[in-house]
């Protein structure tokens, strides 16, 4: 589905949303209060992506909290912030994120920037951090970014997890009222949708319309998004996509956040749950989270990937080196766009996910695609890239896909011949003949990438961030190393 619409200009909401740019903290505060709002929650991410949480009266929210910080942070609680001898940080509320939340309207969330104690300046680790250095960075050489990512997810009726049974390892049921399977006993409902054959379904068929409805409103009226689009995706199981407008790297990167955050609110007020896991069920479709990036002048006037003579697809050479930067680091920039052992159940061929490392105009199969809807509109110009899904950290995930695009512009890397045939039905020759590259096959492989192949991201990423987010998912990795699957005791339990 298309994200970006033919507008230069990023929307700001003005509707029932207290949201301001650059605005005076004090008088957000006030605004607030006015609003009958008495808590504040204050939301930060960790490296991992996790949403994390704290709540303050708003009277605690006076000059100081401005000026020095909330001390509500035990960095040593969060995986990858600080030891315990160490931990006392800071949260500085950045109010121009301020919304007051629909379900309980006497709270309102607002995003927090991460603090060193003791006036150390910011965390290094702050993952929004490194999203303002990205756009520094790309500032410093006259660019601005921009970005809409394409988010999809499940809402399913219950999800019953079973870590504990030594016999069976991971076992899991999903209950969804579109489409149950027990067994090969399938129990039809009425109007059910069928695995890989659920796009664009209308109700009754598709049964999680007025949810999204319900999404699409409180995104729209109370958290500053411009919503363009939303329907239900390919797989079964209540799969779906909301579209909103693009904004700046980080201003997405919160909205990416956000959208995560109301959808699970609001699919528990109706006792259901949202997941964005990337691959729930065998043989369907996963969840991905494909971006749009256009780069434009410092003022944001002009889009710098728009060439009117350009016969392919009206992309300049700019675009052609931002393309060949994203290609060339895509297999460490998969530890930041597809960053779970799960992704890489989704990057495999036959379910719309990228395997190969191609570009191409309108291509599916290719890892980056640029859109070819219309000719002669040069907003609308920018390129796709297809391997990001949304269990991702949305800054590290941009600020990486920035950065690389970024360095194939300074070095000059030539993306080399568009693809304009379906890969996945090439045979392994002709790709090999063509030298066609592949994501990696699992996270480790993609962390073994990201350890050989990071000079890219100094710019942005501090060292010490790089080498955090690695242990992290290191780790991680190898506790699921450990653990037998329902397939595996399938295959296996009879040899």
């Amino acid at each position: 589905m298309d994200i970006l619409e033919y507008s230069s200009r990023p929307y700001v909401a003005t509707q029932g949303v207290v949201y301001m740019e650059a605005p005076n903290p004090l008088e957000v505060v006030e605004k607030l209060k006015k609003e009958g709002v008495r808590w504040i929650e204050l939301h930060f991410v960790d490296l991992a992506g996790y949403l994390r949480a704290v709540t303050v009266p708003i009277h605690s929210l006076d000059e100081e909290a401005f000026e020095s910080g909330l001390g509500q942070l035990d960095g040593s609680s969060v995986e990858g912030f600080m030891g315990i001898e160490e931990s006392d940080m800071v949260l500085k509320p950045d109010m121009s994120t301020a919304a007051i939340v629909p379900w309980y309207k006497k709270r309102a969330r607002v995003f927090a920037d991460v603090y060193k104690s003791m006036g150390g300046g910011r965390f290094p680790r702050d993952p929004r951090y490194i999203a303002e250095r990205a756009e520094e960075y790309a500032a410093s050489l006259g660019y601005k970014s921009f970005f809409g990512p394409e988010v999809e997810f499940k809402i399913l009726n219950r999800v019953e997890v079973d870590i504990l049974s030594p016999l069976q390892g991971i076992g899991y049921s999903v209950y969804s009222f579109e489409f149950t399977e027990e067994g090969s006993q399938v129990i039809d409902v009425g109007y059910f949708q069928r695995p890989k054959k659920a796009y664009h379904t209308p109700p009754p068929i598709d049964k999680i319309v007025y949810i999204r409805d319900e999404i699409a409103e409180a995104l729209e009226d109370y958290f500053g998004f411009r919503i363009e689009a939303h329907h239900h995706e390919v797989a079964a199981l209540g799969q779906l996509e909301i579209d909103f407008r693009f904004s700046g790297l980080k201003k997405t990167a919160d909205n990416v956040i956000t959208l995560k955050y109301v959808a699970r609110n609001i699919a528990a007020l109706h006792d259901m749950v949202a997941t964005f896991i990337p691959k729930l069920v065998y043989g369907d479709n996963g969840n991905g989270m494909h971006t749009h990036v256009s780069l434009w002048d410092a003022k944001g006037e002009k889009n710098l990937f728009y060439d009117p003579d350009d016969p392919y697809a009206e992309i300049s050479q700019t675009a052609r080196y931002f393309i060949g930067g994203l290609l060339e680091h895509s297999r460490a920039l998969a530890a930041l766009v597809a960053p779970t052992t799960n992704s890489y159940k989704r990057l495999v061929p036959g379910f719309e996910a990228p395997v190969y490392l191609v570009w191409s105009k309108a291509n599916r199969s290719a890892a980056v695609r640029v859109p070819v809807y219309h000719k002669g509109v040069a907003a609308s110009k920018r390129v796709e890239y297809r391997p990001p899904d949304p269990s991702c950290n949305p800054y590290l995930a941009f600020a990486g896909m920035l950065a690389a695009g970024l360095d194939g512009i300074r070095k000059k890397i030539d993306p080399g011949d568009p693809v304009d045939k379906n890969v996945y039905s090439m045979t392994e020759e002709e790709r090999k003949r063509l030298g066609i590259k592949e994501l990696p096959r699992s996270l480790d492989e993609a962390l073994d990438e990201l350890e050989t192949d990071n000079e890219f991201l100094k710019p942005i990423f501090p060292k010490e961030a790089i080498e955090a987010y690695i242990e992290i998912k290191r780790k991680e990795a190898g506790m699921l190393r450990q653990y037998p699957s329902p397939a595996e005791i399938y295959l296996y339990f009879n040899l």
